[in-house]
């Protein structure tokens, strides 16, 4: 332990007790990074149990400049929850409880450690939806959804996560306690700080408690999986299910590299022959389900499609869902580096996108596969380098993000649409927020945080 660690780290643990800090050399590699290839040891971690316990840290750091990085599940893909200047990792993962379910008033209130597949079975349980769904929903936290307003495959019909933070709790740098919203679905008192909170990564303070938005939970839903011969088809289909008036909750699609990663990871048969996949799932009442299932089938056909995969009820769904969720582990299977960007274009730029990707692997020889959520222009576009810790690769893949960003700015899009700025994303934020946009991000931080203690490295 260094000097000055050492000089605040007793305190510390006389302040929460030594059940809750810890300075053990694997808890702080454990504690270091997330899925990104980034990391940094902190110098120590605390494992936060209530909203007092996080309130105490901050004011103690805060008195006396030490940086605290926030840290959830640890499986976002932008270096998030690095602590790039180490001091103190405070992990709210102990915070982990459903604190209710109010299907009166159509909410749930959980504390930020709670996994988001708990949620959604807990509002299941009792006839109710959380639709929030990013891929990782098995393992990520509700607090680190709304520090990136997470978002997912339902985003098309239902909207991410800042559509069901209804009431936040946030301890502030300086260990205040702010509340704001509850359990109102409408609330027009004041700035919206809710969404100020959601989406600011840690920087701006430390969710401990959430009010979100439930709704009824759909009837039934149905499912059709799709291949085209080709992208451009299955893009296309993609503007013609909407232009017929249809609005599913979820729209995937999938490219050949991604499509071919599978067949290897999951059998030759698993997808039949084609160089596109389209998901589109619907929901709602029965009889509307399924006369709507059918009106689809017909269209897809009439578009070229040349398989179509019917899942009429919840067991076949997920299956075809479980199928989705191992494209990532597919990509990994080829051994390559996957560096997953989530940008977003407008959804008309789809074909335009994969046409670009696919000049760009031409020219810098780096394989691109890029699958995700048609629906809302949110495809993610993957460079599979290889030992991506070499500086030339490093430097190679780097140039290419840098001329895939440049191209998607140009096209209206953004760089991130789930997964949020991070360490990954730093060197391109000024660029995709522009010059008065970043003015203002540092006006408020500087606001809630003028000594830079939260997450500093980060963004700005």
């Amino acid at each position: 332990m260094n000097p000055s660690t050492a000089a605040w780290f007793a305190p510390l643990v006389s302040l929460l007790g030594g059940e809750k800090v810890t300075a053990s050399e694997d808890v702080l590699l454990s504690h270091s990074g997330d899925k990104w290839s980034a990391s940094h040891a902190p110098d120590a971690v605390v494992f936060a149990e209530n909203t007092a316990d996080v309130s105490a840290v901050l004011g103690f750091a805060h008195s006396r400049g030490i940086p605290v990085t926030v840290r959830g599940a640890g499986v976002g893909y932008v270096g998030g929850c690095v602590p790039a200047h180490g001091g103190i990792v405070l992990s709210v993962m102990r915070m982990n409880r459903i604190l209710g379910m109010h299907p009166d008033d159509g909410v749930a209130i959980v504390q930020p450690g709670v996994i988001t597949r708990d949620l959604q079975q807990a509002a299941r349980a009792v006839g109710w939806e959380y639709p929030p769904d990013p891929a990782s929903l098995k393992e990520c936290s509700i607090g680190g959804n709304i520090a990136t307003n997470a978002g997912g495959p339902r985003c098309l019909k239902y909207g991410v996560t800042r559509s069901y933070v209804l009431g936040l709790e946030v301890v502030l740098a300086d260990g205040r306690v702010l509340r704001t919203g509850g359990r109102l679905h409408k609330n027009k008192t004041g700035f919206d700080l809710i969404g100020l909170f959601t989406g600011s990564e840690g920087l701006l303070g430390v969710v401990t408690e959430a009010t979100l938005r439930l709704i009824p939970r759909p009837a039934c839903r149905a499912m059709l999986a799709v291949v085209f011969p080709e992208f451009s088809m299955a893009a296309a289909a993609v503007q013609a299910i909407l232009n017929a008036g249809h609005l599913p909750s979820a729209l995937e699609i999938t490219d050949t590299f991604t499509l071919e990663a599978a067949r290897k990871r999951l059998g030759a048969g698993v997808f039949p022959p084609g160089n596109a996949h389209l998901i589109v799932e619907i929901d709602g009442r029965p009889a509307a389900v399924a006369a709507e299932l059918e009106e689809l089938d017909q269209l897809l056909q009439r578009l070229g499609a040349s398989f179509i995969e019917r899942a009429p009820d919840e067991v076949s769904c997920e299956r075809i869902w479980q199928l989705r969720r191992e494209f990532s582990y597919a990509l990994r299977d080829t051994g390559l580096t996957k560096l997953n960007e989530d940008i977003v274009v407008p959804r008309s730029k789809l074909v335009e996108l994969v046409s670009f990707a696919g000049m760009l692997e031409s020219e810098t020889g780096i394989p691109i596969a890029c699958f995700g959520h048609a629906g809302d222009g949110n495809i993610h576009t993957n460079l599979m380098v290889g030992d991506y810790g070499d500086p030339a690769v490093r430097e190679r893949a780097d140039h290419a993000l840098d001329r895939l960003f440049q191209w998607v700015l140009e096209q209206g899009g953004t760089i991130t649409g789930e997964h949020g700025i991070g360490l990954a994303k730093k060197r391109w934020a000024r660029q995709a927020l522009g010059e008065v946009s970043c003015d203002v991000h540092q006006a408020l931080k500087n606001a809630l945080d003028p000594d830079g203690i939260l997450n500093p490295g980060k963004i700005l």
